[in-house]
C-alpha cells in the first residue's frame, strides 16, 4: 500500500465524532455504563462495524477498559459506510 493510500485511509477513518487517534473513549458515547469489551460485542448488531477492545493491548487489563480500536486496512468505499455508520449511532 503506497504512503498517499494509507494516509486517505487514515484520514477517513479519525474523522469520527469523539476519535483520539484511531481510539475511541467509550465513557464519551451513549452507553457510558458498558465497557470497551461491551462496546466491541455491541456494536455489530448496532452499527454493522467492528472495532478492538483496547485492553487486549495492556499488561493490566482496567487501564485500557474505555478504549476501543478502529482499524483503516479498507477499501476507502468500505471506510465512508464505516464512517457514515458511527456518525449515526453517535448522533
Amino acid at each position: 500500500m503506497d504512503v498517499g493510500t494509507r494516509r486517505r485511509r487514515r484520514e477517513r477513518v479519525a474523522s469520527v465524532p469523539g476519535r483520539t487517534g484511531l481510539s475511541l473513549d467509550v465513557r464519551d458515547r451513549p452507553l457510558r455504563d458498558i465497557d470497551g469489551f461491551a462496546f466491541c460485542r455491541s456494536l455489530p448488531e448496532r452499527a454493522g462495524v467492528v472495532a478492538v477492545p483496547n485492553a487486549v493491548f495492556y499488561d493490566h487489563k482496567d487501564e485500557g477498559a474505555p478504549f476501543v480500536r478502529f482499524a483503516f486496512c479498507k477499501r476507502t468505499d468500505v471506510l465512508d459506510k464505516a464512517v457514515a455508520r458511527l456518525g449515526r449511532l453517535a448522533s
